[in-house]
């Protein structure tokens, strides 16, 4: 095990929706319930607008992990946004793979607007998962090599 894993902090990336996932991190916050502070959130309309590719961006930009979060199945304010984004989140883990990114590195989950417990919760786990597998370096090598190869055309 890489000895800097017990003092490496991760940077988290969460890309939430606004009328739930956030509004449930929101209620953390007014209920005063302790989290990890290890996460950037990226609020959206709705998870059926997000992009996959900002989760590429993501990593490309210093993140180590990812959460996508949303409403609960039928709870969607826009009604089947997160239906959408979850079908496009089975088609980009096939991305993922491909790309040979550990898809460990992305939490997708549902939280809704009364789940502050839930998304705390959420948080410390992730940031505990990112924390074992340690800073995320692969995306730094393909830019390198990218680099190198522009160098010597």
């Amino acid at each position: 095990m890489n000895e800097n894993k017990s003092e490496f902090e991760p940077k988290i990336v969460a890309f939430v929706c606004n009328w739930c996932t956030y509004a449930g991190a929101d209620l953390t916050g007014t209920s005063r319930l302790k989290y990890a502070t290890n996460v950037e959130i990226v609020r959206f309309p709705c998870t059926g607008r997000i992009d996959f590719m900002l989760l590429l961006k993501a990593f490309a930009g210093g993140a180590d992990g990812i959460i996508v979060s949303g409403c609960h199945p039928n709870d969607c304010h826009y009604t089947s946004g997160n239906f959408h984004a979850r079908r496009r989140w089975i088609v980009f883990r096939g991305l993922l793979d491909f790309l040979g990114i550990d898809i460990r590195r992305i939490c997708y989950s549902w939280v809704s607007a009364a789940e502050g417990a839930k998304w705390a919760e959420l948080v410390n786990q992730t940031v505990a998962n990112i924390r074992e597998l340690g800073p995320y370096e692969e995306y730094k090598k393909a830019t390198e090599y990218l680099e190198q190869e522009v160098a010597h055309e």
